[in-house]
């Protein structure tokens, strides 16, 4: 199983299993989990078998306010149905912030959570990888989630880039793609992004960030770089036309732009 890329910690804390809690005492805090899917919530309620519900998690607050986090879909179904109570498994004294990484404990390992869910919560969560990347984004006045001038809908390529190269490289990529195209849905696109972030970080100590941006412009605009990296990647057979080797391919073509016209002793190998 894929080892997750966010870390969970939670302190010790009191916790009560089984216990009947009146559904209107529940509560839903949005920045601590995914958001409320009705069409889910309603398929749920349509084939609600009561006896095989299950538990839902509450986090109790210090104020002594109720919070569901996790079974959100199975709360709301419950409430379509009229039913008035639900099992639930209480965490007590915990924060918002911890609450958040409870979420991610509790759905780690399934694939109900998207990747820009497990993002979102994890910037309540505070986690340093999510912290890291919504500080580079913002200093770009970019969002996350989807595909527009101002928003990056390749989530989980920006967080692999900051994960294996640091935020460092990410903000340099961002600048280099703009520069070369300006701020459009085509510059964001994931595969460009990882092919210039891993020629940054295999080589950047060695390249001035402006040249490498007008040399890649001068061999075509993204969506022709797209284009092209797909293509290499798809000839190269089946086997080799997943993300990893797109990147990669983008790579080859961020390396051939910055080699071109240089002299032997300039070029990067």
């Amino acid at each position: 199983m894929a080892k997750s890329r966010f870390q969970y910690v939670l302190p010790d804390h009191r916790v009560e299993y089984g216990v009947e809690v009146e559904l209107d005492s529940l509560k839903i805090d949005e920045d601590a989990q995914r958001g409320l899917n009705p069409k889910r919530a309603k398929s749920i309620a349509d084939g609600l078998i009561v006896e095989a519900l299950g538990s839902i998690v509450v986090s109790e607050r210090a104020d002594g306010s109720r919070y569901v986090v996790d079974g959100m879909h199975r709360t709301e179904a419950c409430r379509i149905r009229g039913l008035h109570t639900i099992t639930a498994e209480i965490h007590y004294g915990l924060t918002q912030q911890q609450e958040a990484t409870l979420f991610l404990i509790k759905n780690r390992e399934s694939a109900k959570v998207s990747t820009l869910d497990e993002y979102r919560v994890g910037l309540t969560a505070g986690d340093v990888l999510c912290v890291s990347v919504d500080r580079v984004l913002k200093g770009h006045d970019l969002g996350l989630g989807s595909s527009s001038r101002n928003s990056v809908g390749a989530v989980s390529a920006v967080l692999r880039i900051t994960k294996q190269y640091g935020p460092e490289i990410l903000d340099r990529t961002l600048k280099v793609v703009q520069t070369a195209w300006g701020r459009d849905k085509e510059s964001w696109d994931g595969v460009i992004l990882g092919g210039v972030a891993m020629f940054l970080g295999r080589h950047g100590s060695q390249i001035d960030d402006d040249d490498l941006a007008k040399r890649m412009l001068k061999r075509g605009l993204a969506a022709r770089w797209r284009s092209e990296a797909l293509t290499r990647a798809s000839n190269g057979g089946y086997n080799n036309s997943g993300t990893g080797s797109r990147e990669s391919q983008c790579y080859q073509m961020v390396k051939e732009s910055w080699n071109k016209g240089r002299t032997a002793a300039n070029r990067i190998d």
